[in-house]
């Protein structure tokens, strides 16, 4: 397609494509898009909106598109041209388009359309705009004088449904549908508040139902509300307004949110001086209604979408306050009581502060009176804080006072009220309004009983008849009750217009008699006593009493009685006909009430005692209740066995009637023993009966392990456990039966008593095993039988050890002892014991009771010796015989017991930390007679909460110091010594004060010298810091993030030694100062860090140049993406030209959006990039176009000189050649060197001339003009020459280099040798060079003398400093050598002596490193051979020379002076050239130079100062010869 046809909007091709967005449409233009360019789309696609008539409508879109597409909007009916009512515009920051609509009006609300366009494609999507109409429009546009519109279009203007679906009617017996939407909306500690002004007042049978709908109903909030809580029902505050509010999370912050009034739509808004008003605030939303009135009243719903969120009543009840609360000033600890009196009784009013509602608790108790006139609120235990404002809000109606909290002079603690006005007069205010209540009761009822009347009379007459008389009908019962909602004062003032009917007449001051306490609703059970009372005004009034108002009197099967001002009506025996409304008269006032008869079931106390006696049969046999009762139909019977329910089944028969139930349960079995309970309910209550079931049967089998009591020579005993179940009666016997192991007959050995489950079999035989049968008997069989494990009878088993020997008490003469017996009898009754004893410092062990076994554990050792120390150890004794001595006692010494010791001196703590005391004391003095000798100590501490001292060592210690262990860290603690001896524990020794569990006090300090103070972290990595300190006591730590406590995804572990800080997986907002603030007792220390968490930065935009002045340029560019969110970040510039082809960073550090380059030079292309950088590192760079100005050339004319053209080729040469190689056999061998040359030259290597390019022997290879071979081992086959050869178009080059192969030692000292002649020779060579040194200097003396006469001194000055130097230069080289030698030596002995302790690698290894040295020495004696032999011939040639020379040095010292000019001026003529050639080729003679220096310091290294004294040169060859001859010793 061509690109004509690209750029035509109107291109026929069309493409139709769905975009990811729902709802969104777009068409394509071209049929392949260009690379980097895409069609128009939305991001976000305007959402439907549903506005009040009069306010402002948005619409917002953000589109995306490459070239950035333009939006435009439409709507079905009309245009937005209109400035004044549609505005369009883009928000920059946010990226969004936005449509507004100004003042909407009801006509505007249609579908609208958004188009985003470019040259590649449009994308479009539709919105629909609600408008909700204010008010209510009766008159249709034809009353306005237009013709009436189509339907169709009128249906369109009502989009908006400002109705919510009605809730269904309540049905009579059943649940308000408005009490089910209230309890689904509030709180479970609402519940019964709300269920009582719906008049339920047990909800419990309601929750089940309650908390399936209220499921359903997060169900359906789930859809719109991602959390919802803290829902809150109306009420009204100090300040006037009714609120209601709720805490809401949205899924879509779009989502419309109605609210609705008795299921009206309710508009509101922000504004806090409209009528009903929406405050958010986060995700709290507070709805209020402004100066509420009577007809704001009403069921309040809201709603987002179509989702019920909260539901709640508002109730303005007509009701004033008689007595407002009134001003209390208490005392601290005192309680304040405020009281009101209200005109209409109320079930609840509203206390509050000025900030919050008051509830009941245990700091505020809230009272009703029982008429519900006066409401009380006491605050408990006054405080300072509790002084303000109280109110209390009935209805609409507020009432306040404040509380006045003072401190109390006594100091008391008593609490007393303290009332807010008198509590008669109170009193008095509720009897009068309840008696004015009352009056308006009667006039209410004779005014309806005169219009019925009356209406009577007019049906009669079928005309105009006069007033009625008010007439009384006892039967009436359509009589208001108390707190009835009809009864409010607005309603009554309104009937009383209505009514026609004579009334009190309004003379009548005197009120008569009044009921203190009227009647009230009462409840009986039929046979029950029931009774009814009220109370007067007045105990000289008499009255009568009705039933469903007839006349009651004595005679009808009641009691009444009065007592003074108190009347009852008492009915001994209740019946079902007694049910019935019965009413109190006295003087003109009454008082009714309902007597409700209940008949729940009941059961006959006879037959409940026969029915709960337990019923037994055997196993098989059927079980059978029966149980008669009484009670109002209908009856629900339920049977249970073990609380579950049984249902008629093929055992279970179960019989009912109207007066009995029968239960057969058939073929009972032992299992179904249990507890059988009969459940009886009705309408009016439940009653059950219990009894039990036992089913006897045989036991079950006894219970094992079977446990061998004795296992002798003669007997075996054993025992085991009863049946786990005795079948239902007890066990009587057990039959026991015996088998030899071996053989295949059991034997009866009998029965024995079930009381003792053990048998003892007396008749066995020694060696024999065993096993054995028991079973159970009772009154209805024989249980299954235990068979016992094989039991050994005769088989010796000793007895364990006893416990050592304990020393009750020691005399002079006698020492008594105690133990305790073995754990192992060894299956028989132990007999008797043992006792031995020990004189100490003897081996012999003699028996203590030669007259026989000790049949006790203790025994009085009389056959001592006063002052001798004894040992005493005890052994059992069974059937079997002895067993095993227990361990030695304490040694025990013959002598009267002991004085205790006395206390200890000096005690004191040595060293203390979080865990341990280290004490230390001194033993204490020994007083004749009084206190002995002090052998051992115990340690006691006591937690400073206890009582109780804990001893800390079991046995006594002999030394003067101790450390406690296990202490818990900063607890307190008494510590206290005591002394012991034989004699007992002397006096107890402690320190004045407790003493805490920590170290000596330690103020915070850090440990670290070098902590960081800065950490930059990488966004999503982990930041551990840890800080160590050193504190004591233990300090608290604490870690702010920029003076603030850290979030809860920070993880601070903390310990004794330090801190750590942790975030799993940080963010940019985790960037912060962190602050660590370590205290204690004795003072604190804190410690900065600062963290920066950031990432690699996002390259800043593209770069824009601009030249405003010539010669520099001025690079913006759009900010990086991250400088919002990293203050560091700033940016760096680099320049590149086209003349140097590297870039340079021409500036840094840059915290703008700018930077003007200078030196920019005409006719040359300039590059630059711009790199944002932070912490982190760099970005990718973001590069400019090329910016370049052409050079104006001026017109002249320069005389250029002929330019030479530039040859840059080159014949090959070597610039490193090849070095002559010794390896050893079998080891890899690498010869290299560099090489040049233009053209690239071509290179071959040669070995004994055979071309070694194309043998796969050799690994060749040439990288950057060095050429490199390799020989990965090397045999004997690889001697001889090796060769390179250079070639290319200019030339040839060779070099090349010997391979000889290191096989053994022999060899190696055989070279060795030669060196060492070769030395020699070079020795000789050196002395040959001194002697004709020492000539040349004689000559030159002599020359410099006839010279100087005739003015020549300065050329022989300049040639005896040449040769000077050359004999300095031998002189290095023989010093180097010399070292050289000397170092090789040392590296000869440490190889010897390795090899004399390692094995064949080391020889091996000792081979190639001598073959190294061997390698190096030869190749520097060749290299001092070379320069002895090139200064004898240059010695030589001067000689013959020798008068030339003179002659031209005798030249005037100006001509060389000017040569040397000359030569410099030529130099500077070059370099011009040489600078071009170097930026052409990007080179530079720098390395030239450098080779040069390099030369230079090699020269200046040279050994300065007089030349080496003869003696001296002969002493250094000396020892390099026999260093040398001792090396070649080694073979």
């Amino acid at each position: 397609m061509s690109s004509d046809t690209n750029q035509d909007p109107k291109a026929v091709v069309a493409i139709k494509k769905r975009s990811r967005v729902p709802g969104v449409m777009i068409t394509q233009y071209v049929e392949q898009l260009p690379a980097g360019k895409s069609t128009p789309d939305f991001t976000r696609k305007p959402m439907p909106v549903t506005v009040q008539e009069g306010k402002k409508a948005f619409f917002k879109a953000i589109v995306s598109g490459e070239p950035a597409p333009t939006v435009t909007w439409e709507r079905n009916k009309g245009n937005v041209d209109d400035p004044e009512k549609y505005k369009t515009r883009y928000d920059q920051r946010a990226r969004e388009h936005i449509f507004e609509i100004h003042n909407v009006k009801p006509e505007q609300a249609d579908t609208y359309k958004c188009f985003a366009t470019n040259e590649y494609g449009k994308a479009v999507c539709s919105a629909t705009l609600n408008v909700i109409e204010v008010g209510f429009k009766k008159k249709g546009q034809a009353a306005n004088g237009q013709a009436p519109q189509d339907f169709r279009s009128m249906l369109k203007k009502t989009v908006v449904v400002t109705r919510k679906k009605q809730l269904p009617p309540k049905k009579e017996g059943e649940i308000d549908p408005k009490l089910w939407e209230l309890l689904l909306s509030a709180p479970k500690k609402d519940y019964e508040k709300i269920c009582l002004e719906f008049g339920v007042t047990d909800f419990r049978w309601m929750l089940k139902r309650l908390n399936q709908l209220k499921k359903e109903r997060e169900d359906e909030q789930a859809k719109v509300v991602e959390k919802l809580e803290d829902v809150k029902q109306i009420e009204v505050k100090p300040d006037g307004r009714a609120e209601f509010s709720l805490n809401m999370k949205l899924w879509d912050p779009n989502s419309a949110i109605n609210l609705y009034k008795d299921g009206t739509m309710v508009p509101y808004s922000d504004d806090e001086s409209s009528k009903h008003n929406l405050k958010k605030s986060g995700t709290k939303y507070v709805f209020s209604i402004k100066d509420p009135k009577p007809e704001d009243a009403g069921f309040y719903q809201v709603d987002v979408e179509e989702a019920n969120v909260l539901t709640t009543d508002f109730r303005v009840p007509a009701v004033e306050f008689i007595a407002k609360i009134k001003d209390v000033k208490a005392v601290e600890s005192e309680d304040a009581i405020f009281q009101c009196v209200l005109s209409t009784p109320l079930n609840t009013i509203t206390w509050a502060k000025q900030d919050s509602s008051l509830e009941h608790g245990d700091k505020y108790e809230i009272t009703v009176s029982e008429d519900k006139l006066i409401h009380t609120l006491r605050v408990k235990n006054c405080k300072k804080e509790d002084s303000g404002a109280f109110y209390a809000i009935a209805g609409i109606t507020s009432s306040s006072a404040s509380l006045s909290v003072e401190a109390d002079p006594d100091g008391s603690k008593g609490r007393k009220g303290t009332k807010s006005g008198d509590e008669d007069d109170l009193i008095k205010l509720a009897l009068e309004q309840q008696a004015k209540l009352q009056k308006e009761k009667d006039d209410l009822e004779a005014a309806r009983r005169a219009q019925a009347e009356k209406d009577a009379a007019n049906a009669a007459t079928l005309g105009d008849g006069g007033d009625g008389s008010g007439g009384k009908t006892d039967g009436d019962k359509n009589l208001p009750g108390d707190g009835d909602d009809e009864n409010k004062k607005g309603d009554g003032d309104d009937k009383k217009k209505k009514r026609t009917g004579p009334l009190v007449p309004d003379t009548v001051i005197d009120r008569g008699v009044q009921f203190v306490s009227g009647l009230s609703d009462t409840v009986a059970n039929v046979g029950e006593r029931a009774e009814l009372s009220c109370k007067l005004s007045s105990e000289t009034a008499e009255g009568r009493w009705y039933k469903n108002g007839k006349p009651l009197t004595n005679e009808d099967g009641v009691t009444i009685i009065k007592d003074g001002a108190c009347h009852r009506l008492i009915i001994d025996c209740c019946k079902k006909d007694d049910a019935a409304v019965y009413r109190f008269e006295a003087e003109g006032r009454r008082s009714e009430a309902t007597l409700n008869i209940q008949d729940p079931p009941k059961i006959d106390s006879d037959a409940l005692g026969k029915f709960t006696k337990p019923v037994i049969i055997k196993a098989g046999e059927t079980a059978e209740w029966k149980l008669p009762f009484s009670g109002g139909a209908p009856m629900n019977i339920q049977w249970y066995k073990d609380d579950d329910e049984l249902l008629p089944a093929l055992n279970v028969k179960i019989e009912t009637s109207d007066s009995e139930s029968q239960l057969r349960l058939t073929k009972c079995q032992r299992k179904d023993s249990g507890e059988v309970k009969i459940k009886i309910k009705n309408e009016f209550g439940t009653t059950e009966a219990i009894s039990r079931l036992i089913v006897l049967d045989k036991p079950t089998p006894p219970q094992g392990p079977v446990d061998i009591m004795e296992s002798a020579v003669t007997s075996v005993e054993f025992k085991w456990k009863p049946p786990k179940d005795s079948g239902g009666c007890p066990i009587t016997d057990y039959i026991i039966e015996r088998q030899q192991v071996g053989r295949n007959k059991w034997s009866n050995l009998g029965e024995i008593s079930g009381s003792n489950p053990s048998y003892r079999d007396s008749d066995v035989t020694p060696g024999r095993r065993y096993s054995y049968r028991i079973r159970a008997k009772n009154a209805e069989g024989v249980s299954d039988y235990l068979q016992t494990e094989d039991i050994p009878a005769g088989v010796l088993r000793y007895p364990g050890p006893p416990t050592a020997p304990k020393v009750v008490s020691a005399f002079k003469d006698c020492i008594n002892l105690s133990w305790s017996p073995p754990c192992d009898t060894g299956g028989t009754k132990i007999v008797g014991y043992n006792l031995e004893k020990n004189k100490k410092g003897t081996n012999y062990w003699s028996l203590v009771n030669q007259g026989g076994p000790i049949t006790d554990t203790k025994y009085a050792v009389k056959d001592v010796f006063e002052g001798a120390a004894y040992e005493f150890r005890v052994s059992a004794i069974n059937l079997s015989g002895a067993g095993d001595p227990s361990i030695p006692c304490d040694t025990v010494i013959a002598r009267d017991p002991m004085k205790p010791p006395g206390k200890v001196t000096d005690l004191k703590l040595t060293s203390s930390n979080y865990t341990t005391f280290s004490l230390a004391w001194t033993k204490p003095k020994e007083v004749k007679g009084i206190e002995d000798e002090a052998l051992g100590y115990y340690v006691e501490i006591r937690p400073i909460e206890s009582l109780d001292w804990t001893r800390c060592n079991a046995n006594p210690i002999t030394l003067t110091s101790y450390t406690v262990l296990g202490l818990k860290a900063m607890a307190t603690y008494w510590v206290r010594v005591i002394a012991t001896n034989y004699g007992g524990d002397g006096e107890p020794q402690g320190f004045d004060n407790y003493i805490i569990a920590m170290p000596p006090p330690v103020r915070p300090k850090f440990k670290d010298k070098n902590m960081k103070t800065f950490v930059v972290v990488r966004s999503g990595n982990t930041v551990r810091l840890n800080i160590n300190f050193e504190a004591s006591p233990l300090p608290e730590v604490c870690w702010l993030k920029d003076g603030i406590p850290v979030l809860k995804h920070v993880t601070i572990t903390n310990s004794d030694k330090g801190s750590q800080l942790l975030i799993p997986t940080s963010e940019r907002s985790d960037t912060g100062v962190y602050t660590i603030t370590v205290k204690n007792l004795v003072g604190q220390e804190s410690f900065n860090v600062e963290i920066r968490v950031t990432d690699d930065p996002k390259p800043p935009g593209p770069v824009e140049l601009d030249q405003n002045i010539p010669g520099t340029v001025t690079l913006s560019w759009s900010p990086s993406p991250d400088e919002k969110r990293d203050d560091r970040l700033h940016y760096m510039v680099s320049k590149r030209d086209s003349f140097k082809r590297t870039w340079r960073t021409v500036a840094d550090n840059l915290f703008n959006n700018k930077f003007t380059a200078v030196n920019i030079l005409p006719g040359r292309e300039y590059f630059f990039r711009v790199f944002a950088k932070n912490d982190m590192g760099f970005s990718p760079p973001s590069e400019s176009p090329a910016f370049g100005t052409k050079k104006e050339k001026e017109k002249f004319k320069v005389n250029l000189p002929e330019t030479k053209c530039l040859d840059f080729q080159s014949p090959p040469s070597f610039l490193v050649p090849l070095r002559r190689r010794t390896a050893p056999q079998g080891y890899e061998c690498h010869m290299s060197c560099a090489v040049k040359g233009d053209p690239a030259p071509r290179v071959t290597w040669y070995c004994n001339n055979i071309s070694l390019n194309t043998n796969t022997n050799y690994h060749i290879t040439n990288v950057c003009g060095v050429c490199s071979l390799l020989i990965l081992r090397v045999g004997a086959k690889d001697n001889g020459e090796y060769k390179v050869v250079l070639e290319n178009k200019l030339g040839t080059a060779e070099c090349s280099m010997m391979l000889n192969q290191q096989r053994s030692l022999e060899q190696l000292s055989e070279s060795l040798a030669t060196m060492q002649e070769k030395v020699a020779n070079f020795q000789q060579v050196v002395e040959t060079t001194d002697a004709q040194f020492n000539v040349a200097i004689e000559e030159s003396y002599s020359v410099m003398f006839n010279t100087y006469c005739n003015g020549l001194i300065n050329p022989y000055n300049i040639e005896l400093d040449t040769r000077w130097a050359e004999i300095k230069q031998v002189s290095l080289s023989i010093e180097t050598l010399q070292a050289l030698m000397k170092n090789q030596s040392e590296e000869f002995e440490a190889m010897k002596e390795r090899m004399s302790n390692e094995d064949e690698p080391a020889a091996g290894q000792f081979i190639t490193t001598t073959a190294q040295i061997s390698t190096e020495l030869q190749e520097k004696l060749e290299d001092v051979e070379e320069v002895a032999e090139q200064q004898g011939a240059k010695d030589g040639a001067e000689e013959e020379a020798k008068e030339e020379e003179v002659v031209q040095e005798a030249q005037p010292l100006e001509h060389g002076v000017e040569r040397d000019v000359t030569e410099e001026q030529e130099g500077q003529e070059v370099a011009p050239e040489e600078q071009e050639v170097e930026e052409i080729t990007g080179h530079s003679g720098e390395q030239e130079d450098a080779g040069e220096t390099a030369e230079d310091e090699v020269a200046d290294y040279i050994i300065e100062g007089d030349i080496l004294d003869k003696s001296l040169e002969e002493e250094l060859y000396e020892e390099v010869v026999e260093t040398w001859e001792s090396a070649g010793s080694i073979s």
